[in-house]
């Protein structure tokens, strides 16, 4: 799978552009805040219907504009045609389009663009708070699989649908039976999400732990363990054991929305006991693995999009990454000529674009 083209109209600060890649290394250099990650976001918005950054889609719109529009080209099969996803941005919501076609649902949209982002924030994935791991999971699940998101917003439709229900009854406007409905339903959507999430870590854990034996040549473990907040069999049981907490805070206490994603690194919690430089190496470890598992379920690769990282890794890390990622389309952001094109140009036939107030200009 490769990106050969994208097109964008007032995509937060990049007015126009109209940019054909390479299957192989893009290189976008220039200062900070020119634009260079905005291009790479708006990928990401193509891929997956969501920004990687902005909590508000009106926020990826140029200040002076109304709505935005992105259009990417995208090759699945190598001599096949292209396909022709477009995302909208309007005052009345976010609109997209696969081949013409009009995309009822966001589930539609996964899998028709797969994309692995590193950035400089991924490199706190150790060490961050549980939501930024559950969203990890989410997002690289939802690519993989169509019925996980399916059932993830049906899960959150139904947790919000019983959390308002549970004010109601602490207020007395509402009928606390009514509760079995919503449980029945949380824990069907939940059971399944948590069989997803623990194959899937099983899996990441394995070929990030080998990883991470390769980049240290040997002197780190890394272990990936799915901490589910629940088990399946007494999902419903704990469920109606707290209802009465429940009740009292207005808020579902028990569930997959507060599962977590444990780090081990040299047998040692990795969130508390690591250096940065080892959970550094675990994150790089576990990109390289979302990378291969991808792979193996799609049967190609995903696009590999690379926000100033390079900055962030010591040498070694620097050449793993590079010897690993041979054979996928790479778009990379750096700042200055020289940070983006002296490493990688002796090792890659790169394409290299210039950067400048939200002008994006390939350098011949």
């Amino acid at each position: 799978m490769h990106i050969q083209r994208v097109v964008l109209r007032s995509f937060r600060n990049i007015n126009a552009v109209d940019l054909e890649l390479t299957p192989g290394v893009n290189i976008l250099y220039g200062e900070n805040a020119q634009g260079k990650t905005n291009f790479l976001e708006s990928i990401y918005f193509c891929a997956t219907g969501r920004s990687h950054r902005a909590s508000r889609d009106r926020d990826l719109v140029m200040l002076t504009e109304n709505e935005a529009a992105i259009k990417v080209f995208v090759q699945t099969q190598s001599g096949g045609a292209a396909d022709e996803i477009r995302m909208e941005i309007k005052q009345g919501g976010k609109f997209s389009t696969i081949n013409g076609t009009p995309v009822r649902r966001l589930g539609e949209l996964y899998g028709r663009l797969s994309v692995v982002i590193f950035s400089p924030e991924d490199l706190t994935l150790v060490k961050a708070g549980p939501s930024g791991r559950r969203r990890f999971l989410d997002m690289e699940l939802c690519q993989l699989y169509p019925a996980y998101y399916h059932d993830l917003r049906m899960y959150h439709k139904v947790l919000k649908q019983r959390n308002n229900l549970l004010k109601a009854i602490n207020s007395g406007g509402g009928m606390i039976d009514t509760l079995d409905m919503w449980d029945d339903q949380l824990v069907e959507y939940g059971n399944r999400i948590m069989k997803a999430r623990q194959v899937f870590v099983d899996k990441l854990g394995r070929i990030a732990g080998e990883n991470q034996y390769n980049i240290t040549e040997n002197r780190e473990s890394l272990v990936v363990a799915y901490k589910n907040h629940v088990e399946e069999s007494d999902f419903a049981e704990k469920l109606k054991k707290n209802r009465g907490l429940d009740i009292l805070r207005g808020t579902t206490s028990v569930g997959i929305h507060r599962d977590d994603v444990e780090f081990c690194i040299n047998e040692k919690e990795g969130r508390n006991f690591a250096s940065q430089g080892q959970q550094r190496t675990a994150v790089l470890a576990v990109k390289l693995a979302e990378i291969e598992i991808m792979r193996e379920e799609k049967g190609y690769s995903p696009v590999l999009l690379l926000d100033d990282v390079l900055s962030e890794l010591d040498k070694g890390r620097q050449n793993y990454l590079l010897d690993n990622i041979k054979g996928l389309q790479t778009i990379v952001t750096s700042t200055g000529a020289e940070n983006a094109t002296g490493g990688y140009l002796r090792k890659v036939d790169a394409r290299v674009f210039n950067v400048e107030n939200g002008v994006i200009s390939i350098r011949e």
